[in-house]
């Protein structure tokens, strides 16, 4: 099977639309407990993830709810189709997009330090790299790039026409992909508009490096990993194409059936998709992220400011700077990042009560029911009670 770019843009605009659509149910999950506090309340319905895994053939699927100090790990399927192992929690996953919210904090706290300007031009730091075809790095701000309104095409329109198994080993040189995105022109004159695009990531990333002299890889080690001690979250630099155990297979379709692409370089989606990671670690990192403990206020503010997302397909779906902010069905809303790439999709966020769910398949592309099915879970968890 090939993969066309409206897999991906499908797959968020399905994500961030059911969570406007659904919510309700109760939890019957394992409590494990993640620190001090109440026993948490709600949590991921354990039919709603058996759902997944029979009517949705999806292969597996694991949940986490965290409330109040406390953890609910759930899961349901199978984490290898020929074994018939278990899936369990707590495996390491590729994060997906969820790898732009660690990208744009990264990008905020160089704000704070001065060695950044949200409203320069991307120019400024990255002189020529983004020219050509009408596209035009001296208009389009650090903002812009951040926020998805710049108007930069998306690369990967290109890229993901290929068969997967000719991507597995390639990995790709960021300047590289800048280069493939500037041969289509823009979609909109800069701040015009608002279209997800994985250029600007990618952009960013390399932007961190510039002014850091640094890997980004490092930078969200030395930034995020390390302070909060997400001890299973990484940025795999070019060449390192396994995904450390344990994990559930990750699982793409293909022409008879489906393939095991657990390994592969990420590089090909770096700044914009790239992170391993788990569902513990994200859920800690968003918690730390919203609550105020990597960001100054300043920065954090900047960063939920957010502009209408209409390609969403949503009423009142915006976006800051990495995250989506998204109403619930049940009354408040949702700060957090939906992460979909080869064989693994994930949905991640805060809800207005300080509660977090994170959501994990073992498979993506998905059917659309399939996604569906799995934002209506997430929706449910930060709405149930």
């Amino acid at each position: 099977m090939k993969f066309g770019l409206s897999a991906k843009c499908a797959a968020i605009a399905c994500a961030v639309a059911v969570l406007v659509s659904a919510c309700g149910g109760k939890a019957d999950t394992q409590t494990q407990a993640a620190g001090a506090g109440a026993a948490p309340a709600g949590g991921v319905a354990q039919a709603q993830l058996d759902k997944l895994t029979s009517a949705d053939n999806v292969p597996g699927v694991e949940a986490l709810f965290r409330d109040k100090g406390q953890d609910r790990t759930s899961a349901s399927g199978v984490a290898n189709l020929q074994t018939k192992a278990p899936m369990q929690a707590g495996g390491r996953i590729r994060a997906g997009s969820i790898t732009k919210s660690f990208v744009a904090t990264v990008t905020l706290q160089l704000e704070a330090e001065g060695k950044v300007e949200l409203d320069a031009p991307i120019d400024k730091y990255l002189p020529g790299l983004i020219n050509g075809n009408g596209n035009d790095g001296t208009k389009i701000t650090v903002r812009q790039l951040l926020q998805h309104t710049s108007g930069l095409p998306n690369y990967l329109g290109k890229l993901m026409t290929l068969d997967p198994e000719a991507l597995r080993n390639q990995g790709a040189d960021p300047a590289d992909l800048v280069k493939t995105a500037v041969q289509q022109p823009p979609l909109f004159a800069p701040g015009t508009g608002w279209t997800y695009s994985n250029t600007n990531y990618i952009v960013i990333g390399m932007l961190v490096e510039k002014v850091t002299g640094d890997t980004l890889s490092h930078q969200i080690d030395a930034r995020i990993v390390r302070p909060l001690k997400l001890a299973n979250t990484y940025l795999p630099l070019r060449g390192d194409t396994k995904l450390p155990e344990p994990h559930a297979v990750g699982y793409v379709p293909a022409k008879n059936g489906v393939i095991d692409f657990s390994d592969y370089d990420s590089t090909m989606a770096w700044a914009a998709g790239g992170l391993v990671s788990t569902t513990k670690d994200v859920a800690s990192f968003y918690e730390a992220l919203l609550g105020g403990r990597i960001l100054p206020p300043a920065q954090l503010k900047e960063m939920k400011t957010a502009v209408p997302a209409p390609s969403l397909g949503v009423a009142n779906g915006s976006y800051g700077l990495g995250l989506f902010n998204v109403p619930l069905p049940c009354g408040g809303e949702y700060w957090g990042h939906e992460g979909s790439t080869f064989g693994f999709m994930s949905m991640a966020g805060q809800g207005t009560d300080g509660r977090i769910a994170v959501i994990s398949a073992n498979a993506y592309p998905v059917a659309p029911k399939a996604t569906a099915d799995i934002m209506s879970t997430f929706a449910d968890a930060l709405c149930s009670k």
